[in-house]
């Protein structure tokens, strides 16, 4: 098991500089008729902002946002966010999540997946920049690849394998970020970046490769849940409206990030498939595969700085966040 070391660099500004929270009237999502960007449009909506959602549904989907379609602040929009983009109207936020997540989608489009860190965020932040926007980038834990620290701070640097198979995902959002941190500081854009780490709930695609919803689908269908290795190793697993609020509260803060927002219960691979098939009723057993290359041996974010400068913490537990997964994905099967 990874140990914790000294860590490389310090955070930059006072916990203080960010307490006066920020308001928003209209906002711009990228990607968000995705799992994550679907659910940020709809708290956003809730909030009262106006949203703009940006998608070409290489692996969001229309009906994701289906039920947003007929409210008068919502606008969906066809695009591919590596083209040229122009939004008419004031915008004071962009968020960036127009990216393949899954292993299965971005293994299958890795140029893609290349494009749209390196030209999406440079578009999205040139859209940011000619609004005067906050801009939000949706980053990854990922950044930290297998990691050597345990658990993970933001002043981590990483331990990623550029030339592995999942380097297209790492590599992309670590470039975003770089890109993020250059605008800041040569344009004056007002920028965050938030570290995503594993997130679960409504909307996730059944066949999208990540483990939650997999173990989901084969336990409803009876069928072998498949893990991998020995099951040893550790995720960190945050239910979606957890991670929203963590987001927005970034958004509000004026934080530039990276801020870590994940749920620090540390689960292995087995016990989290052991919960699936209890928590479905399911009588499937488990069966053990070959280990993808570079697959993590630990996971679990340092939340310090979340719960420090934007008071957040996870409030939905694994038991509850499952039961609400696993009955969306039981009336997902029953249509």
């Amino acid at each position: 098991m990874p140990s914790v070391q000294h860590t490389q660099q310090s955070q930059p500004a006072p916990e203080q500089a960010y307490r006066e929270p920020r308001t928003f009237s209209r906002a711009v999502v990228t990607g968000g008729a995705g799992f994550l960007g679907s659910h940020l449009c709809e708290a956003l909506l809730d909030a009262g902002v106006e949203v703009v959602c940006l998608d070409n549904f290489l692996t969001g989907v229309p009906d994701n946002v289906a039920h947003l379609v007929d409210h008068p602040g919502f606008r969906l929009r066809r695009c591919d966010i590596t083209e040229y983009v122009h939004v008419s109207g004031e915008v004071d936020l962009v968020l960036h999540f127009a990216s393949p997540a899954s292993p299965v989608d971005y293994l299958k489009l890795p140029l893609e997946t290349m494009k749209v860190g390196a030209t999406g965020t440079w578009n999205a932040l040139g859209l940011a920049r000619a609004k005067g926007a906050r801009f939000l980038l949706a980053s990854t834990s990922e950044t930290y690849g297998d990691p050597q620290v345990h658990p993970q701070p933001e002043t981590y640097w990483g331990h990623v394998n550029p030339v592995g198979p999942r380097g297209v995902y790492d590599e992309s959002k670590r470039y975003a970020e770089a890109l993020t941190t250059a605008y800041r500081t040569a344009h004056g854009v007002d920028t965050a970046i938030v570290r995503i780490f594993n997130t679960y709930g409504p909307r996730m695609r059944a066949a999208d490769g990540r483990a939650i919803p997999t173990f989901i689908r084969q336990a409803l269908a009876g069928e072998p849940v498949t893990v991998a290795g020995d099951g040893s190793q550790t995720r960190s697993i945050c239910y979606v409206d957890d991670l929203v609020d963590g987001i927005l509260a970034l958004a509000a803060s004026g934080h530039p990030g990276p801020v870590n927002i994940g749920n620090p219960e540390e689960l292995s691979v087995r016990e989290i498939a052991e919960d699936v098939i209890a928590g479905a009723g399911s009588a499937s057993t488990i069966e053990y595969v070959p280990r993808p290359v570079d697959d993590p041996q630990v996971r679990r974010p340092d939340t310090t700085l979340a719960r420090t400068v934007l008071g957040w913490e996870p409030r939905v537990g694994w038991a509850d966040g499952l039961k609400r997964t696993v009955e969306w994905f039981r009336e997902q099967q029953a249509r």
